[in-house]
């Protein structure tokens, strides 16, 4: 079910190809679909939403109002309402200790220099329906924005016959401000956009499908937004000092996700490779969603077997995976190799699961090796700061010579003369 790989800068790179270009789903037909949807809805608001509404999701769009969340949130079990605030405590923790805030200071000049952190003003969250609704999401996104003090949090999600009760639970126990069932591009449209009822947002986030990652694509420049993210993937470092059980129940529970989710183990072992595989083959069969693991594992799942640690590490970097664990007998030292990664997840003890549930830290990580580049989402996604700036003549007079000399240097002489008048006599 799942290959193994020695690695001789062949077999291993053939498969990082086959990887990277799984994630091809951005179709032409889809791009143009979601283009036109855009483009109607910026013409004509609220009318082109409502169609799309009724055409793909047969219902308009409408507001759901805080007593139906209130009855969603009443008939969920306790358990999971208790499991709902547990994380949101943890999430809001973690982003309340990595919040930025404003300061000011000197600068080597004298004068005043700083900046002031904002929360953005109004968010737009995105929360698909039907098989793919997750509580779990609505918190990771949700509760960092609140944190970073946005001021208005509109959750937009499909108008299904019956609204996920878990989703408008997580919504209540985030302190989501609003909550309106519309979905698809025309829900990302009428966001960006504004249409009728539904205003215009400053930032879109969230997943959704190929429609709506087109649409949030098309968004980016009226808006921000989160990022555009493709199929799940984890990848695992791992010795002989590891339980084989644990890390093919690891692999596992990443491949469940999507027919194109990404399991991958490297290691410097043959031996744990092959018990790893064999874990897998017994493990399976008593798990559901069977067939999504069964293709996942068959066309994007790997061991590949390195000739030491460091190698892992290397070729880790080298893929840029949205989950990586370390599951080695000393995983710290190999945490100062790593450049590129969305969430590390040190020992055997600390599953990928507990980050997308309960740890505190996002589960909306850069995929597709964007973590070269990308962050995962947190509270400083949804800040802005704007730059202080407050000198007197004092402090001015020192560096007017300065400022002259480089404004006329790229012909600017109005800038010249905005200092020099300061400056002369009389003034």
């Amino acid at each position: 079910m799942m290959q193994i790989i020695r690695a001789d800068g062949g077999g291993e790179q053939a498969y990082l190809d086959t990887m990277r270009t799984r994630a091809g789903q951005a179709r032409a037909e889809i791009e143009q679909a979601a283009a036109d949807i855009m483009e109607d809805v910026k013409k004509r608001g609220m009318e082109a939403v409502s169609e799309y509404s009724l055409r793909f999701d047969g219902a308009e769009p409408r507001e759901i109002s805080s007593e139906e969340i209130d009855a969603a949130y009443g008939r969920c079990d306790p358990a999971l309402i208790s499991a709902l605030e547990h994380a949101a405590a943890n999430i809001r923790d973690y982003n309340e200790k990595i919040l930025t805030r404003s300061a000011e200071w000197k600068s080597p000049d004298g004068g005043t220099v700083g900046r002031v952190v904002r929360g953005l003003t109004r968010v737009g969250l995105y929360v698909p329906g039907g098989t793919a609704a997750y509580p779990s999401s609505v918190l990771m996104n949700a509760v960092p924005a609140k944190v970073a003090g946005v001021e208005e949090l509109i959750m937009v999600t499909p108008p299904t016959e019956n609204l996920n009760d878990a989703v408008l639970a997580a919504a209540k126990v985030a302190g989501v401000d609003r909550v309106i069932a519309v979905g698809g591009a025309q829900a990302v449209a009428a966001l960006t956009y504004g249409a009728g009822f539904i205003p215009r947002v400053d930032k879109l986030v969230g997943p959704g499908n190929a429609y709506v990652a087109a649409a949030k694509r098309l968004a980016y420049g009226q808006v921000d937004i989160d990022m555009v993210a493709g199929p799940s993937e984890v990848l695992i470092i791992a010795d002989d000092s590891s339980d084989s059980s644990y890390i093919a129940a690891d692999l596992l529970s990443q491949a469940e996700h999507d027919v194109l989710a990404c399991a991958v183990l490297l290691t410097d072992s043959m031996d744990f490779a092959q018990k790893v595989q064999q874990q897998i083959g017994e493990q399976v069969k008593d798990l559901e969603r069977v067939q999504i693991m069964e293709a996942s594992l068959d066309n994007f799942g790997c061991c590949i077997v390195c000739d030491n640690l460091d190698d892992c590490v290397e070729l880790a970097n080298e893929i840029a995976p949205e989950h990586l664990e370390i599951a080695t007998e000393e995983p710290r030292k190999l945490l100062s190799g790593v450049k590129n990664a969305g969430a590390v997840f040190l020992g055997q003890w600390s599953p990928e699961p507990l980050g997308d549930y309960m740890a505190g830290p996002d589960h909306v990580l850069p995929t597709s090796g964007t973590a070269r580049f990308f962050s995962p989402l947190s509270v400083e996604s949804f800040l802005k700061s704007i730059s202080v700036i407050e000198f007197d003549r004092d402090t001015l007079a020192p560096l007017q010579d300065d400022i002259v000399t480089l404004a006329r240097s790229e012909g600017l002489t109005a800038h010249a003369n905005s200092i020099e008048i300061r400056f002369r006599e009389g003034k």
